[in-house]
């Protein structure tokens, strides 16, 4: 019985180390890679985004976040011929986490507790929502319902494993890390959570 109670946590340890070690290999050279930035002294490659004691709460679910957080009011995407526009909220969850470096109010070197910094990332959508995809909003069977151009998530395959409410949904919203993943893991341009050769990642969703 201890034997095989500690056999279950050498592989949980095991398992965590392997998925560490991917994703720092995956950020290595990508744009999310700060660690020969100037500002960043210590030159840790996970540190600008994560710390693994005395971590930020003030985003309710982030990973060990070690970043100052946006506090920005912005303003939304709107769109008579959205029927999902009535649940879109200010931005959330996974998504508050890349404006926290993408709004551009938060600079980059501004981690660790350090408020200060003074260089922002190179590239800001600003704290105007309005001309870009809308998110933080909820995506579901409902909504794919009342516009038969969009798959239903819940059924719907996300070409990486699972359905689209499994895989790119973040409590069944559409957040930022719908279509990027921060980690690079994929290896596709802009971040991407797969390629979007001939729309494809558009098209997950869409049904056009």
């Amino acid at each position: 019985m201890r034997r095989s109670l500690v056999l279950v946590i050498v592989l949980i340890v095991g398992a965590g180390v392997v998925l560490l070690n991917s994703s720092r290999a995956a950020i290595t050279g990508s744009s999310h890679d700060f660690s020969t930035a100037n500002w960043n002294f210590g030159g840790e490659i996970c540190q600008p985004c994560h710390t693994p004691h005395d971590a930020s709460l003030d985003i309710a679910g982030s990973p060990l976040w070690n970043r100052q957080s946006t506090s920005a009011t912005f303003q939304l995407y709107a769109s008579p011929s959205f029927d999902g526009s009535s649940t879109i909220q200010q931005p959330s969850g996974t998504s508050k986490l890349c404006l926290s470096c993408h709004d551009g109010t938060v600079a980059l070197d501004n981690f660790g507790g350090f408020t200060g910094g003074n260089n922002f990332a190179f590239l800001q959508v600003g704290t105007d929502l309005r001309n870009d995809h809308p998110i933080s909003f909820v995506y579901d069977s409902a909504l794919a319902t009342k516009d038969p151009g969009l798959y239903d998530p819940t059924t719907q395959n996300s070409g990486l494993g699972s359905t689209i409410h499994m895989d790119l949904l973040h409590e069944g919203k559409v957040e930022c890390t719908s279509c990027h993943n921060v980690h690079n893991e994929s290896g596709a341009d802009y971040l991407l959570v797969k390629s979007n050769a001939g729309s494809a990642l558009c098209l997950t969703c869409h049904n056009k």
